[in-house]
C-alpha cells in the first residue's frame, strides 16, 4: 500500500479547523455495486453547440489547396467572418431520473468530455455511472476541444497549442515516477499501488487534445453560456483544470449552480479577487487521490484548499474527501479511469445523496 503524502494529516487537520469538513458517508455508499445493472430507460439524446459569437479576419493572404488528393488546386479566401468560443455538448436524459438536477461532466486541460465516457482499459466511464445512478447527464468538450473546435491562430489566440506527451501525462497525472515511463508496457514501473491501468496508458494519449494557454476567456464565457441555456440548477461534477472555471461559473450564477464536485483541482479563483458569499449556498465537494507531494500538486491543492477556506469562512459548505484517509490507496489524478472508479463515484454519488439532491 503506498504511503500517505508527506503532510497530508497534518494538512487535512489544518482544514478542518478552519471549519471545512471531512466527509463521512455510510459504509454502503463506499462499497462498489457488483450487481448486474438494469437496462437504462432513456427518454432523449441531443446535443448542442453554445457560447461564442463572430470574430473577422481580413488583411490576409489567399491560399491555394487542394482539398482532395485527386481534385484541382482551390483558391481558399481566408478573411472573413467566423464563429469562434463555442463548445459542444451531448446530453442522455433518463424516462424517470432519481435525481432533482441535472448532472453535468466537465473535463481537465488536454483532454474532451471523451474521457467521462469510458476508461482508458474499456470498461464504462462516470457517464454511465451517474445515468445508472438515476441522473440526466450532460458531457462537454470546452471551446477548442473535441467536437467545439479549434480557432485560427495567431489570428484568434496569440498562441501556439499545447500538446501533451505520454511521458508528460505519466509524470503529471501521477502515475510513477518519472524514470518509470517506458513505451514497453511490461517496462513500465508505476508508483506502488497505482491504480490506473498503465497498460493502457496509450489510449489516454489517443483521447489527449491539444489545448492553448491563452484561452481561458473563452472557455469560461461559453461555459457560462452553458449554464444559461439550462433551464433549471444543475450539478457540476468537474475535473482538473475545469474545477477554476466552474468555481468562476458559480460564482458568477450561483442560481444556475445545485452543487460542484471538484475531482482533484488544477487551480480555483483567487479570493480576494471575488465574492465568496455568492456561493454560500452552492454546497462543494473536493476529492483528492494519492501521492500528492509530487510536483506541481502541492501548489494545485494550495489554491483550491485557500478558495473552500474561504467559502467557509463566508458561510458556505466547503467538504473534503480524502481517499487515503479513507484508506483508499493508490488512486491517481485520473480518478474516473483507476481501477476503482465506479468506488470513487459512488462516494460522490453517496454525497450528492446526503445533500438532498436526489428525490425522496
Amino acid at each position: 500500500m503506498p504511503s500517505k503524502p508527506p503532510g497530508l494529516a497534518s494538512r487535512r487537520g489544518a482544514m478542518l479547523g478552519t471549519g471545512l469538513l471531512a466527509t463521512t458517508l455510510p459504509a454502503a455508499a463506499q462499497t462498489p455495486n457488483t450487481a448486474a445493472p438494469a437496462p437504462l430507460q432513456v427518454a432523449s439524446i441531443g446535443s448542442f453547440h453554445v457560447g461564442g459569437g463572430v470574430r473577422t479576419l481580413t488583411g490576409l493572404p489567399a491560399r491555394e489547396v487542394r482539398m482532395t488528393a485527386t481534385g484541382p488546386l482551390r483558391r481558399i479566401e481566408v478573411n472573413g467572418d467566423y464563429m469562434v468560443g463555442q463548445m459542444y455538448v451531448q446530453y442522455v436524459k433518463l424516462a424517470a431520473p432519481k435525481a432533482r438536477h441535472p448532472l453535468m461532466l466537465w473535463h481537465g486541460g488536454g483532454l474532451s468530455g471523451a474521457c467521462w465516457e469510458d476508461t482508458p482499459d474499456g470498461r464504462p466511464g462516470w457517464q454511465s455511472f451517474f445515468l445508472r445512478a438515476g441522473h440526466d447527464v450532460y458531457v462537454s468538450d470546452a471551446f477548442e476541444r473535441g467536437r467545439a473546435s479549434w480557432p485560427r491562430f495567431p489570428e484568434i489566440l496569440p498562441d501556439e497549442p499545447v500538446f501533451r506527451s505520454l511521458s508528460e501525462a505519466w509524470r503529471t497525472f501521477r502515475f510513477g515516477p518519472p524514470n518509470g515511463f517506458d513505451l514497453d508496457p511490461a517496462k513500465r514501473r508505476p508508483y506502488p499501488g497505482a491504480r490506473f491501468p498503465v497498460a493502457a496508458l496509450e489510449n489516454l494519449g489517443r483521447g489527449a487534445i491539444p489545448r492553448w494557454a491563452s484561452s481561458d476567456a473563452f472557455v469560461q464565457s461559453a461555459y457560462g453560456a452553458y449554464l444559461a441555456r439550462m433551464t433549471e440548477p444543475s450539478v457540476i461534477v468537474v475535473h482538473s483544470q475545469g474545477v477554476a472555471f466552474a468555481l468562476r461559473a458559480a460564482l458568477d450564477a450561483p442560481g444556475k449552480v445545485a452543487a460542484v464536485v471538484a475531482v482533484e483541482g488544477s487551480g480555483a479563483p483567487d479570493p480576494a479577487t471575488v465574492d465568496m458569499a455568492r456561493m454560500r449556498n452552492i454546497p462543494l465537494l473536493m476529492v483528492w487521490g494519492d501521492y500528492l507531494d509530487q510536483a506541481p500538486w502541492p501548489a494545485y491543492r494550495g489554491a483550491v484548499d485557500r478558495f473552500a477556506a474561504a467559502l467557509t469562512a463566508a458561510g458556505g459548505s466547503a467538504e473534503l474527501m480524502e481517499l487515503p484517509a479513507r484508506g483508499i490507496a493508490g488512486n491517481t489524478h485520473m480518478l474516473m479511469h483507476d481501477d476503482n472508479s465506479d468506488q470513487v463515484a459512488g462516494l460522490i454519488q453517496g454525497w450528492l445523496a446526503a445533500k438532498g439532491l436526489m428525490k425522496a
